[in-house]
């Protein structure tokens, strides 16, 4: 497997932010005080004029957002994910929401991977609160390449949507993979013993687990859900009726994201049976620790994950 230099999802991000202010002046950016972080800085140095410090306020930010939406923007505001999605929900949910306004909220050092900060700052429920909201478009990228094409996707794009980012760096899966649609997941991997529905950042350790298991003579398939909300339950339904079996991984709680999603598609919609196990954080906070650490700690490198597939396999389906 080749393995490009690694980047982090919200460099990719910072970097398709400013190509995109350079193609429409409906473009504005808001951040809360964490512009070197969130990596909105170099449209705040590009474009001066449409970039706006509204200090630790993520609340009134999502408020001023909204209303510049109102007034023909496209408006993009950023913070730390646990902040937007949690300090500011009430002002999400009914000033972005419910009138379906043009805002992106990026929310950065998104998960587990953020690492030391602990408990506190780790965003383990983010996806579930966005997910929960009406006309809420949800997009988790898993690299930086995926992350350039969501932004770019994301200018045409009519209604909120929630952009999860990551400072923990990673290779570039899908560089040369062709296409980025919302809602269309993406099959990284073709196999008939398994489908591995994986989202975000964790992508890396998935297609690591899927080398793994063909080692072993048994062929995973392997889906990038891009995107959570809309789900492409067609797809996913499509290769689990092929495998039977479909484990979901994500750097996100177990309740409420990925696996949520898949489940509730399979519950609803398979003709056949299909076993489904979730892979991600077992209905706990974080705590602090190195990124890599604390993937281990969740189960969510490939070993774990190869077993647990493995696990999944051994069941007969009746």
């Amino acid at each position: 497997m080749s393995s490009p230099l690694q980047e982090a999802t919200r460099d990719a991000f910072g970097r398709a932010l400013a190509r995109l202010g350079e193609r429409d002046p409906r473009v504005v950016v808001l951040d809360a005080d964490l512009c070197r972080s969130t990596r909105t800085r170099a449209f705040a140095e590009k474009f001066p004029d449409r970039f706006f410090e509204m200090g630790i306020a993520e609340q009134d930010m999502v408020s001023t957002a909204a209303g510049l939406a109102m007034a023909g923007k496209i408006a993009y505001a950023n913070s730390f994910a646990v902040f937007i999605t949690g300090r500011a929900f009430d002002q999400v949910r009914q000033q972005v929401a419910l009138p379906a306004l043009n805002v992106r909220l990026g929310g950065s050092s998104a998960g587990l991977t953020l690492g030391a900060d602990g408990a506190t700052h780790q965003s383990v429920v983010d996806v579930a609160l966005m997910r929960s909201l009406p006309n809420m478009t949800v997009i988790v990228p898993c690299d930086g390449p995926e992350t350039e094409r969501a932004v770019e996707a994301s200018l045409a794009h009519q209604g909120p949507i929630y952009l999860r980012l990551s400072r923990y760096e990673t290779p570039a899966w899908t560089t040369h993979v062709p296409g980025f649609a919302i809602g269309k997941a993406i099959r990284l991997r073709e196999g008939r013993d398994l489908t591995i529905a994986a989202t975000g950042v964790v992508m890396g350790q998935v297609l690591a687990a899927a080398d793994l298991l063909a080692r072993r003579g048994r062929h995973a398939e392997v889906l990038d859900v891009h995107t959570i909300k809309p789900l492409d339950a067609e797809a996913i339904l499509a290769a689990a009726g092929k495998t039977g079996r479909v484990l979901t991984v994500e750097e996100h709680s177990i309740i409420g994201g990925l696996g949520s999603a898949v489940c509730e598609a399979v519950a609803e919609r398979a003709e056949k049976r299909i076993r489904v196990r979730r892979l991600g954080v077992r209905d706990t906070f974080g705590e602090s620790g190195t990124a890599d650490e604390l993937l281990e700690l969740h189960r969510l490198t490939a070993p774990h994950i190869a077993a647990e597939a493995e696990g999944l396999m051994r069941i007969r389906n009746p």
